[in-house]
This record gives C-alpha cells, sequence and structure tokens, in this order.
C-alpha cells in the first residue's frame, strides 16, 4: 500500500520561505516520477513542481518558476518541496503525488498521471 505524508505547511507573512516534506511508504521515490499540486478555496487543483524518477528532469509552473524548488532524498524515501519569497497567491492546500508510469514533460503536468496523493497541507501566505 502507497502512502504519502505531506508536512511543513504553516503561515508565513508574504516574502517568507516554508519547506514542505513528503515522506513515501510502499513506493521508492528513487524509482517514481513524483510532483506537488496545490488547490486553492473554489479553485481547480494546479500544477505547482515535478521531478523524474532519476532526478535528472525537475519541471515547474510558471506562477511558481524561479521561486520554488523540488529535490529528493532517495535514503530518507522524502521528496520536498522548498518555497521561497511567499506571495498572498500561494496560499492554498497542497498535495504530494506519485505516478505509476515514467514520463516527462507535459505528462508530469497532468492530475491524471498521478496514481498516488497525500492528504495535503495548509500553506497561507499573508500580506
Amino acid at each position: 500500500q502507497v502512502q504519502l505524508v505531506e508536512s511543513g505547511g504553516g503561515s508565513v507573512q508574504a516574502g517568507g520561505s516554508l519547506r514542505l516534506s513528503c515522506a513515501a511508504s510502499g513506493r521508492t521515490v528513487s524509482s517514481t516520477d513524483m510532483g506537488w499540486f496545490r488547490q486553492a478555496p473554489g479553485k481547480e487543483r494546479e500544477f505547482v513542481a515535478a521531478m523524474t524518477w532519476s532526478g535528472s528532469s525537475t519541471y515547474y509552473g510558471d506562477s511558481v518558476k524561479g521561486r520554488f524548488t523540488i529535490s529528493k532524498d532517495n535514503a530518507k524515501n522524502t521528496v520536498y518541496l522548498q518555497m521561497n519569497n511567499l506571495k498572498p497567491e500561494d496560499t492554498a492546500v497542497y498535495y504530494c503525488a506519485a505516478a505509476v508510469y515514467y514520463g516527462s514533460g507535459n505528462w508530469l503536468t497532468r492530475r491524471s498521471s498521478y496514481a498516488y496523493w497525500g492528504q495535503g497541507t495548509q500553506v497561507t501566505a499573508s500580506s
């Protein structure tokens, strides 16, 4: 059984930073394409960042490029999302996701490409 558990969310002032963690069990992140999505109230879940299983390629949503960084620690079986210069519009519930098949590019930005999801962690950035 695959489980993804997010942590690290919280409330910060605009311009602040947070690091989200996604601890995986039942599947190794070293052999899995992983992604982060977010959902704000009244909006659809949107793509934030993704990393291929090898770690050789990363992808970011346009609104977070240059501010967010996805990384992973294979030894800890954990994926991270470092979020810098947070803005009020980054406020949302953030979800970690794991794919079953391998892909790249636009495929990794689609919600339908991911089979497993965490429960989400709330991030609030206030002005």
